[in-house]
């Protein structure tokens, strides 16, 4: 009886009841729909008459023997959910602490699922996110039925992470075939010949796939404790791109003790059905598929957690050797998407790759897309772009790739000076070829010639004063890092003015991104402020800037800079030396560059807030023209926008309306803009802390400001210029390089 009381398999049985009740139509559809089918009197209540019994009492909220609409959506997607939980759990809870403790859950197998900390009990807060993830399953039962094909090419939003599909959705329960396959060290195996005894995990990954190379030390992992059940796992690397060298050396890395499988002939891919390098399809003894989908939510498109929430093979695996389904069968797994052939839709192409493709990549993608540059994967190849194509047309339906968040003007070309946006030709190019019958090659004599390599790594030549953070940063592989902070003094006994700067990462690889900040007079720390401004910053394929002719920033004599540095672990440890590189002016410039800021340093988002919103806003003290915007949030950022305030109503300068915690970008204007002394600007942003955000670190929490990435900022950054005061100082003599 206590196991039926308790929160988890009381809404477990609702999950169950209401799949039930949907599956049993002729035509299941939306909730909706669904109502107003069974409403048959047309009077906006369903009652006795018209919904089974134990459903009218899980439905009815307020317990008038009738549910609304409303009623039915609160408790299967709202607070109506938390409600059953903690009314559950306040009837389980017998010594009345709040707490409940693995006796008062009557020992049931999903109390550690929910014991998110291990410490034996479980809390409100692990309660509310419990709650929030069954609504995700019941989401998921009631969302319309679909084709067992698993839907992967509509747009998403720029963070992804793992979504749950219905079995149906997945193919579970289908037999796999007794596939015959050769292992990386040479060893020829059947499924139906391998050890395990109890079933098979066979897991997707890559050497190449950003998502991938995160989980690699996991599944490394899984391996060894699949193999201590008495299962076997195998891995499986579909790209011909990746060639067995570079496998090979992952398996050393990694110390993978499993059998790795390199399978460009997809022949592993057609048999499963793959769909993305993550995937993870876990089989019984008989070749049965019980569960595929993400090995756990840590790691998605766009973020990383610093360990997972729900490890959804794990649980898998546990409910197979106990002789039961598990409760969450099949998922989305976000990593790279794999090619399973053209649709029928598809036609041929008269764009070629060497002609059309290559050039637009060239243009838009090389410059990070290089063997040996920022981007974990080159686009200058035909056969890496081939094994591509998919999650080519993926971020550029999505709008995520090239990064560039603004909102397009209404009308007119883009006022941006740095718009890294597609035109229209390129793009409508690009998805007709990645998405044709053919993918046709084309003569490899109309390929562009390549682009030389910046002379000595740096863009724009030697600097003349080189500034390198203090000591090497020992990046972790796996999990989530924190801002590091370090502060390296200038060396400089004059005052300087400089034209440009670049930022060169010790591993592009792993820097996520880097802001500087200059003291003033001797060093000694006092002027370091995120809310005064910036001196420069970096993320990947914006390391460097140039100041137009006659401007300029100054850097004192006697100054320090503050390097604040963001990794995000690749999932294999490494170190960096990040440094900045400055060009000094030869002649005090007619203007000097600025950055200040607008702030809410005081914001304090509500757990569970789905779009907080939080505003800023200044009137400028002086004249000044702005050169650009740059917005800037943590995990929960959503969407940010500049405007000035007007008496008719305000006029919009900057519309960031899907914010990404991984591109700290820039906005430069073409023609800079005059503000007059006296001019309200405001700064407007909107902050995701529901569990609907899958970077989101805790859902629970009240949000404050601070540093880390656990925290938040709402910071609205302007560059803007002043003219340089009359009578400045003569710059000083060039330090010799």
């Amino acid at each position: 009886m206590m196991k039926r009381l308790a929160f988890l398999l009381m809404v477990g049985s609702l999950v169950l009841l209401v799949g039930n009740w949907l599956r049993a139509q002729d035509n299941p559809r939306d909730l909706e729909a669904k109502f107003k089918d069974l409403d048959k009197n047309g009077d906006g209540h369903l009652t006795a008459d018209e919904l089974p019994k134990k459903l009218l009492s899980r439905l009815d909220g307020d317990g008038d023997g009738q549910v609304t609409l409303a009623e039915a959506k609160d408790a299967l997607f709202g607070k109506g959910m938390t409600t059953v939980i903690e009314a559950a759990a306040k009837k389980a809870d017998k010594n009345g602490d709040g707490l409940l403790s693995r006796a008062e859950a009557g020992n049931a197998k999903w109390f550690d699922r929910v014991d998110a900390n291990a410490d034996g009990q479980i809390d409100v807060a692990e309660r509310q996110q419990a709650a929030e993830f069954l609504k995700t399953v019941v989401q998921g039962v009631v969302a319309p039925e679909a084709t067992p094909a698993i839907p992967v090419d509509a747009p998403k939003p720029v963070v992804q992470g793992p979504k749950i599909l219905t079995p149906a959705e997945g193919g579970i329960g289908r037999q796999i075939p007794d596939l015959a396959f050769t292992t990386l060290a040479g060893e020829s195996l059947r499924l139906s010949g391998l050890p395990g005894k109890r079933g098979t995990v066979i897991a997707y990954t890559s050497t190449t796939c950003p998502v991938s190379k995160r989980y690699a030390p996991a599944l490394s992992r899984l391996a060894k404790e699949v193999a201590a059940q008495d299962l076997t796992m195998i891995l499986v690397n579909p790209f011909d791109s990746e060639s067995r060298e570079a496998l090979q050396a992952d398996v050393t890395a990694q110390g993978i003790t499993c059998a790795y499988v390199a399978d460009p002939d997809d022949v592993f891919g057609k048999a499963l059905d793959a769909r993305t390098t993550t995937e993870v399809f876990l089989l019984d003894a008989s070749r049965t598929l019980v569960y595929r989908g993400a090995l756990d939510d840590q790691y998605g498109i766009s973020y990383n957690l610093e360990a997972p929430r729900h490890r959804y093979v794990a649980e898998a695996v546990t409910a197979l050797l106990s002789g039961q389904a598990p409760l969450v069968s099949a998922t989305v797994a976000p990593g790279c998407e794999l090619e399973r052939g053209a649709s029928t839709a598809a036609v041929a192409s008269d764009v070629t790759f060497h002609r059309d493709i290559s050039r637009i990549l060239q243009q838009n993608c090389v410059e990070c897309h290089h063997d040996g540059g920022i981007a974990p994967f080159a686009l200058d190849d035909a056969k890496e772009v081939l094994d591509r194509a998919k999650t080519i047309r993926r971020v550029i339906n999505d709008g995520t790739m090239p990064p560039w968040f603004a909102a397009p003007a209404k009308e007119g070309p883009s006022p941006w000076l740095n718009d890294r946006s597609l035109s229209e030709r390129d793009r409508r190019e690009l998805l007709a070829w990645a998405g044709s019958s053919d993918k046709p090659l084309g003569d490899p004599a109309d390929a562009p010639l390549p682009k030389p390599a910046p002379p000595g790594g740096w863009i724009h030549g030697e600097p003349d004063l080189i500034i390198e953070i203090p000591r090497t940063v020992a990046i972790q592989a796996e999990g989530r890092m924190p801002y590091v902070n370090l502060t390296a003094p200038t060396g400089l006994t004059e005052d300087h003015w400089i034209r440009g700067y670049e930022i060169q990462p010790g591993d592009r690889k792993v820097v996520h991104h880097v802001l500087t900040w200059m003291s003033e007079g001797n060093g000694s720390g006092r002027r370091f402020d995120e809310l005064g401004g910036f001196f420069a910053a970096y993320v990947p394929g914006n390391a460097a800037q140039m100041f137009p002719e006659g401007f300029g920033k100054k850097v004192s004599a006697g100054s320090s800079m503050r390097f604040q540095l963001h990794y995000t672990p690749s999932g294999q440890a490494t170190e960096d030396r990040t440094r900045i590189g400055l060009y000094f002016s030869k002649e005090v410039p007619q203007y000097e560059v600025k950055v200040t800021s607008l702030a809410s340093h005081q914001l304090s988002i509500p757990p569970g807030a789905p779009d907080h919103e939080v505003v800023a806003s200044k009137v400028v003290p002086a004249d000044m023209t702005v050169l650009g915007f740059m917005p800037h949030m943590h995990l929960r950022g959503k969407s940010f926008r500049f405007e000035v305030v007007r008496p008719e109503g305000p006029m919009n300068l900057l519309d960031v309306p899907r914010y990404d915690f991984n591109w700290q970008l820039s906005y430069r204007l073409k023609e800079p803009l005059f503000l007059p002394r006296g001019t309200q600007v405001r700064a407007v942003a909107h902050f995701d802390n529901s569990a609907a955000n899958p970077a989101n670190p805790d859902p629970t929490k009240t949000v404050k400001w601070g540093q880390q990435s656990d925290d938040e900022m709402m910071l609205g950054y302007v560059e803007f210029y002043v003219p340089v005061a009359a009578g400045e100082a003569p710059v000083a003599a060039t330090v010799s390089r």
